[in-house]
C-alpha cells in the first residue's frame, strides 16, 4: 500500500463526524440528505469491495489502527484503481485505537472497517423487469438476517433479480449486507410500493407468480410447470405469519416443500435457498 490518504485520527467516537457511525439509526442513513439519496454503512472489506465494484461511492472510513493495511489496504486500492490517487486522498478516513472502536455494536463481526456509502435510486420496476426471467418477491419480510440471506442465496443459484415490498427491510442495512456477505451489490434489487396490486402488474409483465405457502394444494419445487414457466416470480412472505390470504390467492401456483419428522415448514431463507436450486 503505498497512496497518500487523508488520515484523521480519532480519539473519541463521540466525535460529531463519527455520529453517523455511532449513533445514527438506519432510517436516518437512509434519509440523510432526503430528497436525495441517501448513505448506508458498509462494513468489512469484501462487503465495500463488492460495493466499489457495484459502483457505489465511498463518502468516508472508519478504520481500526491496526487494520489500516490488512482490513483497508485492498480498499485503498480499488477506490485508486477506480477513481484515481486524487479522488482516495479526498475520502476522510478516521483512524482509531482498538479501545476506542471495540465498543460499537457488532465489532466481533466488522474486523475493524466501516465505510460511509452514498445510496442510489431505486429502479422503476418496468425497467427492472425489462430483462428478467426468474425473480424473488420478499413480500414484507423485516428480519434483515433474512432478507441478507434470501438475497444471497438468489444471487448464488440464478436467480436474476430481487423484489423488496415497500415493508420488507432495507437490503443495505448493516446486518443484511453483512449476511449477505456483499451479494446485495452483485445481484438487481429494488423496492415497490405496490403491494397487493404487484401480483397483477407482474402478471402483465408475462410472469407467472408462485407463493411458498403451506397449502393442500401447494406443489413441489420441483414442479415442471415451475421450471417451464418461460417468467416466474417466487412470492416469500415474513418469518412466522407467511404470506398474507390475499397474496397467496392471487397467485398462480403455491409452492411448498416436503418436510419430514413433523416439522412444518423450514425458515423462510432456508426454504428460498431449496426452491431457487431447484428452479434452476
Amino acid at each position: 500500500m503505498d497512496h497518500s490518504l487523508n488520515l484523521i485520527p480519532i480519539t473519541d467516537l463521540e466525535a460529531p463526524e463519527l455520529s453517523v457511525y455511532a449513533h445514527a439509526s438506519e432510517k436516518e442513513l437512509m434519509h440523510f440528505y432526503e430528497p436525495a439519496s441517501g448513505i448506508f454503512i458498509a462494513e468489512t472489506a469484501n462487503v465495500v469491495l463488492r460495493a466499489l465494484a457495484a459502483g457505489y461511492e465511498i463518502e468516508s472510513m472508519l478504520v481500526e489502527k491496526e487494520r489500516l493495511t490488512l482490513e483497508a489496504g485492498p480498499v485503498f486500492d480499488c477506490v485508486a484503481s477506480k477513481y484515481g490517487e486524487e479522488a482516495l486522498a479526498k475520502i476522510p478516513v478516521y483512524v482509531a485505537e482498538h479501545s476506542v472502536v471495540s465498543t460499537l455494536t457488532g465489532y466481533n463481526l466488522v474486523r475493524g472497517l466501516w465505510t460511509v456509502m452514498k445510496r442510489r435510486k431505486n429502479e422503476e420496476l418496468s425497467s427492472f423487469l425489462a430483462d428478467k426471467k426468474r425473480i424473488a418477491v420478499l413480500y414484507d419480510v423485516v428480519n434483515p438476517t433474512n432478507v441478507g440471506a434470501i438475497i444471497r442465496s438468489a444471487a448464488a443459484l440464478g436467480m436474476d433479480g430481487v423484489i423488496l415490498s415497500k415493508n420488507s427491510v432495507d437490503p443495505l442495512t448493516r446486518r443484511a449486507t453483512r449476511v449477505s456477505m456483499g451479494t446485495v451489490f452483485q445481484i438487481p434489487w429494488t423496492v415497490t410500493n405496490m403491494q397487493a396490486d404487484l401480483i397483477e402488474y407482474l402478471k402483465t409483465q408475462g410472469f407467472a407468480c408462485a407463493a411458498m405457502a403451506l397449502r393442500d394444494e401447494s406443489l413441489t419445487p420441483d414442479a415442471p410447470v415451475l421450471k417451464d414457466a418461460d417468467k416466474l416470480a417466487v412470492f416469500l412472505g415474513t418469518e412466522g405469519t407467511g404470506l398474507p390470504d390475499e397474496v397467496i390467492e392471487g397467485c398462480d401456483h403455491c409452492v411448498m416443500i416436503p418436510m419430514y419428522h413433523g416439522v412444518d415448514s423450514l425458515n423462510v431463507a432456508a426454504a428460498s435457498a431449496v426452491i431457487f436450486w431447484a428452479l434452476m
